[in-house]
């Protein structure tokens, strides 16, 4: 199994909270649409550090051409969209397991 993780911190600190809460409704969304996505856990932190990201993805694959597929399909690109206006920054990992 291919493990997916991506942090996220977002630009306007006066709207975290509320931006979090709508990317973790268009993230869970996902795992009705996108069938290569095996598992989904989406994370709101609570750490309040300034150096600390806002929300985390980890997400399950099969393999690295189900991950691809992802990548791709259309739902997942309207997410990418969403945080083009939204992040600050990301960082993300994947591994197998």
């Amino acid at each position: 199994m291919l493990r997916h993780i991506v942090m996220v911190k977002f630009k306007d600190r006066e709207s975290v909270s509320e931006t979090s809460d709508k990317l973790k409704k268009i993230l869970v969304a996902l795992e009705k649409s996108v069938d290569s996505l095996k598992r989904m856990e989406v994370g709101i932190n609570i750490n309040t550090r300034l150096s600390a990201f806002d929300v985390v993805l980890i997400a399950d694959f099969d393999d690295e051409a189900g991950l691809n597929s992802y990548r791709i399909h259309p739902e997942h690109v309207k997410v990418l969209d969403f945080l083009k206006d939204t992040m600050e920054k990301s960082a993300a990992v994947d591994y197998w397991v």
